[in-house]
């Protein structure tokens, strides 16, 4: 009995004593795993910094050899450039010598070919001069000679905007486009509901697929021109009453300055007189000058343009009436209002006037003025104000 009790408390004992040897073998082969993974730590950053040295001294010996063939170049570059001067010398001796001996030789024949072209010249600027009268109907007869009076007809909208009626219908129609960058025509059926208090209700609104940029849009034969928001120099021809865009141009040197100093927003003008549709624009190959160019209102092409003498710097608005340009000068705090330039397209009329034609009875400045050709007369934004001004004229 004694046996059995012994052997039954051996035997817990001796699995202690196993299982302690098991642990202790494993703490070795958990330390002896660390241990080799130190050494291959050890001996790869060992090679990582015989691989930087390596490199080091590669690329100072890289840099040396650099050095070393850019002095070369210098004295070769040196070299080279006298042997090209010298060069350059003997060859313009030998063009002077060749020059002096054709002009001896051909002295006769460059005058008579000279002469044939100034005669060419003078014929392709007299054609030039007939079909441009034929293109514009010279039929007008009268200048500018004095704005009459003023009528403000309401005050409606911010600074910026525009108002016309369209001189190509025989309707009343007025059209009101506020701000300088929107897409919303509200058009009224006459000018006296315009004049309500209450007009905007009485509007019919006509919504544009691409906005509009700056206030120098026209309404002409039942279509609105207009520079195209976001665009250089995009032109769009909208249809108001099918409210589609019906054609679209690009117009050459324009909308990289603006068209008028004074009115920065405002990048392409577009112009309605007697002969139709017309672009003012300013561009930095003319020191600014204002350009007008002729556009085929039906086919959107450039018929002709012209480079005029009228600076865009102190301008702030400008309008075309009988093939003439007028524009229209300004302080940059507002004041009086001038037309000081003119310039005739065809010629008839070019010069500056001054002090020039003041806007009578009114201070402060015009974000828009378009000129309508059937009622002789300019409608014209003045600081949220829609103006009507009777024009003087007088005969050429």
């Amino acid at each position: 009995m004694v046996v059995l009790q012994v052997h039954f408390l051996l035997i817990p004992f001796l699995m202690g004593i196993m299982g302690a040897a098991q642990y202790l073998m494993q703490d070795a082969a958990l330390l002896s795993y660390i241990d080799q993974r130190f050494l291959s730590l050890e001996k790869r950053l060992e090679k990582c910094n015989q691989d930087v040295l390596e490199y080091m001294d590669e690329f100072r010996d890289f840099s040396r050899t650099v050095l070393s063939r850019l002095a070369g170049l210098d004295t070769d570059k040196a070299q080279v450039r006298s042997e090209v001067e010298n060069l350059l010398s003997r060859i313009d001796h030998a063009q002077r010598d060749i020059d002096y001996f054709g002009a001896v030789a051909e002295s006769n024949a460059c005058v008579e070919v000279h002469e044939d072209l100034v005669k060419q010249q003078l014929l392709e600027e007299a054609e030039e001069k007939k079909r441009l009268k034929v293109m514009l109907n010279a039929s007008c007869d009268h200048v500018l000679a004095g704005i009459r009076s003023l009528k403000i007809v309401k005050k409606t909208g911010g600074k910026h905007g525009s108002w016309m009626k369209d001189p190509g219908k025989k309707h009343t129609k007025i059209y009101l486009l506020s701000g300088s960058v929107n897409n919303v025509i509200l058009e009224f059926a006459n000018i006296m509901i315009f004049m309500e208090n209450n007009h905007t209700l009485k509007a019919r609104r006509v919504l544009l697929p691409l906005p509009w940029e700056g206030t120098g849009h026209v309404i002409y034969q039942g279509f609105l021109f207009y520079h195209r928001h976001g665009s250089l120099n995009e032109i769009i021809k909208f249809n108001i009453q099918r409210r589609i865009v019906a054609d679209q141009m690009l117009l050459p040197g324009a909308g990289r300055i603006p068209a008028y100093q004074l009115s920065p927003q405002t990048k392409v003008d577009l112009a309605v007189d007697e002969q139709g549709l017309w672009a003012l624009h300013a561009e930095p190959e003319t020191g600014g000058n204002i350009v007008i160019t002729k556009i085929n209102h039906v086919t959107m092409a450039v018929e002709h343009s012209w480079d005029t003498p009228c600076s865009s710097k102190g301008a702030e608005a400008a309008f075309m009436a009988c093939n003439t340009l007028h524009v229209v000068y300004n302080s940059p705090s507002g004041g009086t209002s001038r037309i000081q330039c003119v310039y005739d397209v065809l010629g008839a009329l070019n010069t500056h006037i001054s002090p020039g034609l003041p806007f009578l009875k009114r201070q402060g400045s015009h974000s828009a003025v378009h000129y309508n050709p059937k009622e002789k007369q300019l409608f014209a934004w003045g600081d949220g104000s829609q103006i009507i001004y009777k024009l003087h004229t007088e005969e050429k």
